[in-house]
């Protein structure tokens, strides 16, 4: 079934991001975290993992200065000692970065002193690799919590890892499959735009398909662009590109111990200056935002056991957090994401789902669809063809993975306000509690 779906997820454009119109953004085929100038990336096998496939991934800033970097972390009081650590980095670097370094198979979370040590020492071990200042160094982890680094495998692997450091489709490839675990597919785009006359680009690759519950940004996303701008308002942008992209989405209600998003901007074009040009941030803003949300999307397809994408938009807010608010629990729901697996329109767990979020509304005044379907109109019911609208689900489960065709959409009307939000899921199945019941078995 996922055969080609590399190629449907290339052939995949944003769904609407940002404002409609505000700079023409153009998908780079193929493209990745090395379409944007000033970098480099490479994936590798160290043997972190029983399947023996890359677990390995490093991100690098070629550019003459360090880039700037933003990150949006876990608000788990339960942190792997990688996020606190590249919040430190961060810190001390006033939001400067030359490389990443990325392992899968071991989530170095809840591993005490140790797994912290093992974060450090990889900082130092790719920092001298490099010949770069320690604290431009950030590393992230993912796989099972509880497990600390194999640095037996790791240390010998890192000289071969920066060797084959390298721009292009096949180490973007490569190193967006090193970070994945139990994704089916690798995740990873690349958007181009004219401003001002010069050509900027945004890329990234993201891992995740189960844990997804973030209130930061995603598992693990590395985003990168090639505009001139200065850390602090860098950080802002990819905070707000966040807020719109990976805080709405959600698999299972779980949040990650490892949840990171990380943001590189090499300043390579430097004729387009972010903190000199408030139209050319704008623009910027949208296309970070554009790749943040088709990562997101992506993950949330790619769910654990997923059979279809679930978008739930919501109008009528009273403010854009009550939209926001309103859409990630419906999306969230359990009940409905079953009942979306069973193809059944049971739109009353969309209303008890919405009346639970814990935003004030009248429901007398609510509005349901399901697709082209409406349910449910100033807050009376409406008589429905249950057969269609189960046809409809059933048509976006057949249709090509991640194509657009395979979402289904529920659009809920509050009529209170004139802000709207969006959030993205998947529904739920017998098969992710296959996944799930073994995961370390």
């Amino acid at each position: 079934v996922r055969a080609d779906a590399r190629r449907a997820m290339a052939a995949v454009r944003a769904t609407a991001a940002a404002d409609a119109g505000a700079v023409e953004v153009t998908e780079i085929a193929g493209g990745g975290v090395t379409s944007a100038a000033g970098f480099q990336t490479a994936g590798f096998c160290a043997g972190l993992k029983a399947s023996k496939k890359d677990d390995l991934a490093l991100l690098f800033c070629s550019a003459a200065e360090p880039a700037a970097a933003g990150g949006v972390f876990t608000q788990s009081v339960v942190r792997a000692a990688p996020v606190d650590i590249c919040r430190e980095q961060l810190a001390r670097s006033g939001n400067r970065a030359r490389a990443v370094l990325v392992n899968s198979g071991q989530a170095n979370a809840v591993t005490g002193a140790e797994g912290w040590a093992d974060a450090e020492r990889c900082i130092k071990l790719i920092g001298a690799e490099l010949g770069i200042d320690e604290k431009l160094v950030l590393v992230c982890s993912t796989g099972v919590i509880g497990h600390r680094i194999k640095m037996d495998k790791l240390e010998p692997a890192l000289p071969k890892l920066v060797a084959a450091l390298a721009g292009g489709r096949e180490a973007d490839a490569r190193a967006a499959r090193a970070i994945m675990t139990t994704d089916l597919v690798p995740k990873q785009i690349a958007y181009e735009a004219t401003i001002g006359g010069a050509r900027v680009v945004v890329g990234g690759m993201a891992k995740g398909s189960g844990m997804i519950h973030p209130n930061m940004a995603t598992m693990l996303s590395f985003v990168t662009c090639d505009a001139k701008v200065s850390g602090q308002t860098w950080q802002r942008m990819v905070s707000d590109a966040a807020a719109a992209s990976f805080n709405q989405i959600t698999v299972d209600g779980d949040t990650s111990t490892n949840d990171t998003l990380i943001a590189l901007a090499s300043g390579e074009v430097a004729a387009v200056d972010l903190d000199a040009d408030d139209a050319a941030r704008e623009a910027v803003q949208q296309m970070l935002t554009q790749c943040c949300q088709y990562l997101a999307k992506s993950i949330a397809r790619d769910g654990e056991g997923a059979t279809i994408l679930l978008e739930v938009h919501v109008t009528g807010a009273r403010s854009p957090s009550d939209a926001r608010q309103v859409a990630k629990t419906v999306a969230s729901s359990s009940l409905f994401k079953a009942a979306v697996y069973g193809r059944d329109p049971n739109w009353g767990r969309i209303a008890g789902a919405v009346g639970r979020a814990g935003v004030d509304l009248d429901q007398t005044k609510l509005g349901i669809r399901l697709g082209p379907h409406e349910l449910l109109r100033a807050g009376q019911p409406l008589p429905v063809d249950a057969a269609a609208a189960s046809a409809y689900m059933s048509a976006a489960a057949a249709a090509p993975y991640l194509s657009g065709d395979d979402t289904v959409r529920v659009e809920i009307d509050l009529a209170a306000g004139p802000h709207s939000g969006t959030a993205w899921g998947c529904d739920l199945s017998y098969d992710y509690v296959k996944i799930n019941a073994d995961y370390t078995t």
